[in-house]
């Protein structure tokens, strides 16, 4: 880094400080589509990296600090700024957009420190158009999502790569990169068709880039209420094929539509048919990927107290669990929302959301969704566009700067999701 270092006079002094400051030159916007890498080609002109005019007369040599720079020391310089001056820095040359596209500097990129996850809000209307949220520059961006048609599709993310199913016949899958927006339509899965309930999962490896996608199927056995047929289905990129992991009859349980892959493990949260307790009205189930240990009951860990809802999500290798405390004479009104992190099959209380912010979120059963990545969970309630971000190093809750949307009618809803921005994985 002692380019850095450089003593610069005058007009090369100028020309350091412009070189700095061009990343933020549309710190103002907030439209993503016009930085998206895959149109940065078309917004470069024919010209050369910029420097400053000399002034009339001055006969000194104008030195321009971007011509100094190697270009595999200026790839490591870009590679740890956030990735929305990334795609701002690929519009200023032909230079600069070349060397963000290039595979050196995605494998420069892929060794930085992990970026922080985005927030991806939808708003109710029938389009999938929202607004993603940057934790690091607190900004809010206009995003649209290329290959997902209703906000109400099925959703999971890991690791820069997102899967949509959609939610009527539970058979059109897509995996995309948010950021470059490529995207991979998969086969059909098997398994029964409109199910009851779907539970979406997706597992990236970090070293190889294969994924694993999940979907835990349930569906009523005709005539009877407490049996429920369940299968899992699982998908592996490298082989690029689905097979059908198991089928069982689960008796007073039934699937759900909350599940994670977590260290090779798929936990999903399963519910009661009616038989039992309020403070058992859910549990979890831990199936492990390689050994595939059946029946499903012998691997049944209790939640942590009488729970209205879960969000289960993968943090750092850990299972986190974002849950609705219910009162204990009324399980269906939420009292309050706690976090918790699974130790073998203990479950750890990590923090509960303080009474100033749980103010916002209502009273009823099911009013906010949460997904996390890294240290970083985000609350959400579903009838308002506001984001509580929980922060599990520091143990720090804090709202995010307020969504741009705002909400036209008394029952507008919303959701999203968060994913990680990245650049060098592609489905």
């Amino acid at each position: 880094m002692q380019a850095f270092a450089l003593t610069l006079e005058g007009h090369a002094h100028s020309n350091y400080l412009n070189f700095l400051q061009v990343l933020f030159i549309m710190e103002g916007e907030t439209s993503w589509n016009s930085h998206c890498i895959d149109d940065m080609s078309k917004d470069i002109g024919e010209f050369d990296s910029f420097s400053e005019l000399s002034d009339e007369g001055n006969k000194e040599m104008i030195v321009s600090v971007d011509s100094i720079l190697p270009d595999d020391l200026l790839e490591r310089i870009l590679a740890y700024l956030p990735i929305a001056s990334i795609f701002r820095a690929g519009s200023v040359c032909r230079r600069w957009h070349e060397i963000v596209s290039s595979k050196r500097f995605l494998w420069n990129f892929s060794h930085v420190l992990s970026h922080k996850p985005w927030y991806f809000m939808f708003t109710s209307s029938d389009e999938p158009v929202g607004y993603a949220y940057d934790p690091i520059l607190r900004k809010w961006y206009s995003i649209e999502l290329p290959c997902i048609q209703t906000p109400n599709w099925f959703i999971a993310s890991s690791c820069g790569l997102v899967c949509f199913m959609d939610n009527d016949s539970r058979s059109e899958l897509q995996v995309c990169n948010p950021i470059t927006k490529i995207c991979k339509k998969l086969q059909e899965p098997p398994g029964m068709k409109f199910s009851d309930y779907s539970a979406l999962s997706l597992s990236v490896s970090r070293t190889s880039h294969n994924y694993t996608i999940s979907i835990v199927k349930s569906k009523q056995v005709p005539g009877n209420f407490l049996q429920w047929d369940l299968s899992i289905h699982i998908y592996d990129s490298e082989t690029m094929m689905w097979a059908t992991s198991l089928t069982e009859v689960l008796t007073g349980w039934r699937g759900g539509d909350e599940s994670v892959i977590c260290d090779g493990v798929l936990y999903f949260l399963i519910y009661s048919t009616g038989v039992g307790t309020p403070e058992n009205r859910h549990s979890l189930v831990a199936y492990n990927l390689s050994s595939r240990s059946s029946p499903l009951i012998r691997s049944l860990i209790p939640v942590p107290g009488p729970l209205t809802c879960g969000r289960l999500m993968n943090l750092k290798g850990k299972l986190v669990m974002v849950g609705g405390i219910g009162k204990p004479d009324r399980p269906d009104i939420i009292k309050g929302i706690g976090i918790w992190v699974l130790n073998g099959r203990n479950w750890v209380e990590v923090g509960r959301m303080p009474h100033k912010f749980f103010q916002g979120f209502g009273e009823l059963d099911d009013v906010f969704a949460s997904s996390g990545t890294d240290n970083l969970i985000y609350i959400q309630s579903y009838g308002a566009p506001a984001l509580l971000v929980f922060d599990m190093s520091q143990k720090l809750w804090k709202w995010s700067l307020k969504c741009p949307v705002s909400k036209k009618f008394p029952l507008q809803l919303f959701t999203g999701f968060c994913f990680e921005p990245r650049l060098e994985i592609a489905p």
